[in-house]
């Protein structure tokens, strides 16, 4: 019997960071204590307020049941809720909203709604991987738009090819950004419509880290430019917000048919989030936003101390404005994979290598603050004993 595997796995990068993985178990198995900084899961707990409404939902047996493919209507006006106060944006709940299991899923699916063999999509470099393999699953070919320093890791609107931008039927965004932690503002994301509508191409936008922002700071919305729900579905995620990554839970927002085409590809894959989630979620979204403001200033004080550090072993890096991760250059003499491995085996530190994201990624290692102060002293100490 052959089992070979289907081409479109073929057709997606190596995975990079499987021998990482591997050599970090390595490094555990023998004894060492790793500190990783490489995991975009948060260490911070879940609200308690939050996880009593679940308990209390999951006791209740009519949550016991399948759930509606769109989401509870409870759940779609909490979001349109959050979204009129912390955007100004309105949203219709009835079809403009829709519940997702975790942000994630949804991004994976929505190509193949949009996306037939032969069409292609533009995938940001760096760049969350899902974008290009949620393209590669459609039948789809990704067209890479490089994130550069010199643009703020902003695409360069100008710089993509005529023919490519006519072809293409879908490009991705994320700002609050995974990995470079670049922001993007309002001007911007109306030159995205602008462009967009000249070329007839859908945006979809993630927003999974809107909320994760320092000094002040507030992210912008993709829907918030004029035009966007014409052309947009924006996605965004419970997990970073408030710290639920395993309860998936997120939502998608924007154009009616953009929703109701994800909805389709869903209703024929999955059959909805758990009701009581649903409930936590609206807990979460209508409730004590103190909590939130708890979780940016303590990544705020962590990130101080990382770039503080980094200064003083000698690796540049940004101050970001919001995300969990500091995109560090890495320094003369090094990938971004052979920094990864000498941190890794010679200081017990796991990062996450640039290149990992993309070829435009090279050059660089993504570092999450999702560990303690104390911890993120011990990395810079670590550091500073093995040099670079």
């Amino acid at each position: 019997m052959t089992m070979e595997r289907a081409r479109r796995l073929q057709q997606l990068p190596p995975y990079l960071f499987a021998e990482l993985d591997r050599l970090k178990a390595e490094q555990v198995r023998k004894g060492v204590d790793v500190i990783s900084l490489g995991i975009s899961d948060p260490d911070l707990p879940t609200p308690p307020h939050i996880v009593e409404r679940l308990k209390a939902a999951a006791e209740d047996a009519a949550n016991h049941r399948y759930p509606s493919y769109e989401g509870l209507r409870e759940f779609r006006e909490a979001v349109a809720r959050w979204y009129r106060q912390r955007f100004g944006v309105d949203l219709d709940p009835e079809t403009e909203v829709f519940a997702l299991i975790g942000s994630k899923e949804g991004i994976a699916h929505f190509p193949l709604a949009f996306l037939n063999p032969g069409d292609s999509a533009l995938v940001p470099s760096p760049g969350y991987p899902v974008y290009h393999a949620g393209t590669v699953f459609a039948g789809a070919t990704p067209h890479t738009v490089p994130l550069r320093p010199a643009q703020g890791f902003l695409p360069d609107l100008g710089a993509i090819p005529e023919v490519a931008a006519r072809q293409a039927k879908l490009l991705f965004l994320n700002y609050p950004n995974n990995p470079t932690a670049a922001v993007a503002e309002v001007a911007f994301f109306e030159q995205v419509v602008a462009y967009a509508q000249a070329h007839h191409f859908i945006v979809a936008h993630d927003a999974a880290y809107s909320e994760i922002a320092f000094d002040g700071y507030r992210p912008a919305s993709f829907l918030q430019a004029r035009g966007a729900k014409e052309v947009g579905i924006e996605f965004h995620s419970l997990s970073k917000t408030y710290n639920m990554t395993g309860w998936r839970v997120g939502f998608a927002v924007g154009h009616p048919e953009l929703i109701a085409a994800l909805g389709q590809v869903k209703t024929n894959v999955d059959s909805g989030v758990f009701q009581a989630v649903q409930e936590a979620g609206i807990a979460a979204l209508d409730g004590d936003q103190g909590c939130v403001e708890e979780m940016r200033r303590t990544y705020q004080e962590r990130r101080d101390l990382l770039l503080q550090g980094l200064r003083e072993v000698g690796l540049k890096a940004e101050v970001p404005r919001a995300s969990f991760y500091v995109w560090a250059e890495v320094p003369p003499g090094y990938t971004s994979a052979k920094l990864t491995t000498h941190l890794l085996l010679n200081a017990g530190i796991a990062v996450t290598p640039g290149n990992g994201f993309g070829p435009e990624g090279e050059g660089f290692v993504r570092m999450a603050l999702t560990v303690d102060r104390a911890r993120i002293a011990e990395t810079v100490e670590r550091m500073r004993k093995v040099g670079f």
